[in-house]
């Protein structure tokens, strides 16, 4: 019976895998208004009837995708600045952005496909969520309570990470995508440095 449920599981699984693979796909070369369920169904190898148990429709996947996407270069990143052993704050953001900003250069259409979907109500989405998305609630939590120090602006901490977030995203998206008004690299010194301003007093 054990293994009956342990197999039905597995089956399950790989279906919602399955579905991700295709939908992903399909979103990054054929757009997301050009995609339909039928044509992620297909590609996934399932009855349409069946993402329907996985998901609501397509924009339902499509964020699950972002969150999924953005959970996983976010615990990298925060995987390189623990072991960098930055004490300083500020220097911990700086370095926790820049390594964001050159994973992003190495994989440029999962660059397009956040930039153009992932929106503040996803992520706070993300941070009620109770059963996944932990980077995310890490970087919301350290962030807000690093920004108590006395250092620090601490009046709209909330609004803060907010600005940073989308000032990085259409920095990242300008630079690296269109290369406007120049390349990311040169593009980075002045985004650091409003960045240092955004944080400190």
């Amino acid at each position: 019976m054990i293994n009956k449920l342990s197999k039905v599981l597995k089956n399950k699984q790989k279906k919602e895998k399955s579905l991700y693979a295709a939908a992903y796909e399909l979103f990054t070369t054929k757009g997301i208004h050009n995609t339909a369920i039928s044509d992620i169904a297909k590609k996934a190898g399932v009855a349409k009837g069946t993402f329907y148990l996985y998901f609501k429709d397509k924009y339902d996947i499509l964020d699950r995708i972002i969150l999924r996407k953005s959970s996983s270069v976010l615990k990298e990143a925060i995987k390189a600045t623990k072991e960098q052993e930055i004490t300083d704050f500020v220097n911990q953001v700086i370095f926790f952005i820049d390594f964001i900003i050159e994973y992003l250069k190495d994989n440029k259409v999962l660059l397009k496909l956040i930039y153009k979907n992932l929106s503040w109500g996803l992520y706070r989405r993300a941070l009620a969520d109770t059963s996944g998305y932990n980077e995310m609630k890490e970087i919301f939590n350290s962030f807000m309570e690093s920004m108590k120090d006395e250092k620090y602006d601490s009046e709209n901490p909330e609004k803060t990470l907010f600005m940073i977030i989308e000032l990085t995203g259409s920095v990242c998206y300008s630079s690296i995508i269109l290369e406007e008004p120049t390349t990311i690299d040169e593009m980075k010194p002045i985004l650091f440095k409003t960045i240092r301003k955004m944080i400190q007093k």
